[in-house]
């Protein structure tokens, strides 16, 4: 049911959400500034619309987190990506890794804190059904695992 799991795989996602923002900033280094708000391809977004989209992301899932931490079973909001995207042309990459690589930081220490019945606590989502704080933190690294994945793979084509 997580469309993310199958990136994440055996991986500790506790140590790919605290390596992500180091390996972006490499990743995003390698691309140049001429290129770096080039889409990848016809119709995707550019690796500036990337980590932009990881720092709102970072966002969703710190309201997640912090919601499931604090409520009985809540619901948790679905974001539709695209139509947050539609804003991006408002942040430089730099603006972009700052917030992300903050954000991250913040959250990774929450995390770092959680008991195993806090892991353990449950949420609803509308599109995914019964969630719980462990899977919602998995859901995180297995997305970071994709769009990583998504950058390294342009950086190979381009070589």
């Amino acid at each position: 049911m997580n469309p993310y799991a199958s990136h994440l795989g055996t991986q500790d996602p506790i140590r790919v959400l605290s390596a992500t923002p180091a390996r972006l900033e490499e990743l995003l280094a390698s691309f140049g500034t001429a290129r770096v708000s080039r889409p990848l391809a016809p119709g995707k977004w550019s690796p500036r619309e990337i980590v932009t989209h990881l720092a709102d992301g970072e966002i969703a899932h710190a309201f997640r987190y912090r919601q499931a931490l604090a409520e009985e079973n809540p619901v948790v909001q679905p974001w539709d990506q695209e139509k947050w995207a539609r804003e991006y042309a408002a942040y430089d990459t730099e603006q972009a890794l700052r917030a992300f690589a903050a954000l991250r930081e913040w959250n990774v220490a929450l995390i770092r804190s959680l008991t195993a019945e806090q892991m353990a606590r449950p949420a609803k989502h509308p599109e995914r059904g019964d969630i719980t704080v462990r899977e919602l933190i998995e859901t995180a690294a297995g997305h970071d695992i994709n769009h990583l994945r998504q950058l390294e793979a342009a950086l190979k084509q381009a070589a």
